[in-house]
């Protein structure tokens, strides 16, 4: 098993200077964004398109600290209505695929994406819960007209170029859990296109991950070690707290996600929060979650993706690595 990282949360760093910190917390895996949401920052993507001697170099520097670079991560929405999201997107899937097979990466990390109710919507619309048939009848176009046919194809140039796309199960997007998952597989023969394990998401909808990798198995081709803790105010607002608030595209904190779309502002007294490895569920916990892909894969790649807003980015990366290292001392 590969223990490593997901660099977005050393983006302010040079490249040597991010390994050399995985290294330092005995990581030996990162993961790199190239494209969606985030920018390839430490990702030189056209130097590496033209170049068999800047991939080498490229992959160099990972092997000079010790590390291997097991995933490219371009999570974004290849399916949004708005055609300047879904264009950059969805070519950024297709590029990050061609990449992965130029660099010998096995993985490449993205979401399922989220289209809009019909042909004319403008706005992603999530259908999670259609008790009425105005529901359905959005759920039927998203999949059948939408996901369907670009995942289809997804699947065909992935298997040409033999490289695993996994799909973060995250909400706001066609896929979001087991069902969603093994639907989608079925849907378009899937060889090559599975699950990224990122057990945060499933943690505050309810789901246990271990379930999860057991009704998924062989599906299950990439993990994320992410965590989060669920607060008090969860007992009268739920999981599905809407209080989230607007980031201007021009404020200083705001974070890019496509066309005019900003990250919105998390919630004051928020139902759950995203933690370190270990502030939301105990070392006990992350070694039968180990063990679980284990039995998937020996080779599985877990990558932390630090996302907690009470640590810093050092620290919590360190917090977390204590954490998943102690965890898979046992396997």
């Amino acid at each position: 098993m590969k223990l490593g990282a997901y660099t977005a949360c050393l983006h302010d760093k040079p490249l040597p200077e991010a390994l050399g910190i995985l290294a330092g917390m005995g990581l030996t895996g990162a993961e790199i964004n190239c494209g969606g949401f985030l920018p390839p920052v430490h990702l030189p993507i056209e130097d590496l398109r033209a170049s068999e001697t800047a991939r080498s170099e490229y992959l160099g520097l990972f092997a000079g600290h010790g590390i291997s670079l097991t995933a490219l991560n371009c999570n974004g929405n290849p399916l949004h209505p708005d055609p300047e999201v879904r264009a950059e997107h969805g070519q950024d899937v297709l590029d990050a695929v061609e990449l992965a097979a130029l660099l010998g990466v096995p993985r490449v990390v993205t979401m399922s994406g989220l289209p809009g109710t019909n042909a004319a919507g403008t706005l992603p619309a999530w259908a999670v819960l259609p008790w009425e048939s105005a529901q359905l009848d959005v759920r039927d176009y998203q999949w059948n007209e939408v996901a369907i046919p670009y995942w289809r194809d997804v699947q065909a140039r992935a298997a040409d170029a033999d490289v695993k796309v996994a799909l973060e199960m995250h909400p706001h997007n066609i896929v979001y859990n087991a069902g969603t998952m093994l639907r989608l597989a079925e849907e378009i023969g899937s060889t090559h296109i599975g699950a990224e394990m990122d057990p945060s998401h499933l943690f505050w909808q309810g789901m246990d991950p271990i379930a999860v990798i057991g009704a998924l198995g062989e599906l299950v081709v990439n993990a994320a070690a992410k965590d989060i803790r669920m607060n008090e105010n969860v007992l009268v607002n739920g999981v599905l707290d809407d209080r989230f608030g607007r980031i201007p595209p021009d404020a200083p904190d705001a974070l890019g996600l496509g066309g005019r779309y900003t990250l919105s502002r998390w919630p004051q007294q928020s139902s759950w929060d995203f933690v370190a490895v270990g502030r939301g569920h105990d070392v006990e916990y992350w070694s039968r979650f180990l063990q679980a892909l284990q039995k998937v894969d020996p080779d599985m790649a877990v990558n932390i993706e630090h996302e907690d807003q009470e640590l810093g980015q050092i620290e919590g990366l360190s917090s977390a690595a204590r954490v998943l290292l102690q965890a898979a001392a046992g396997l």
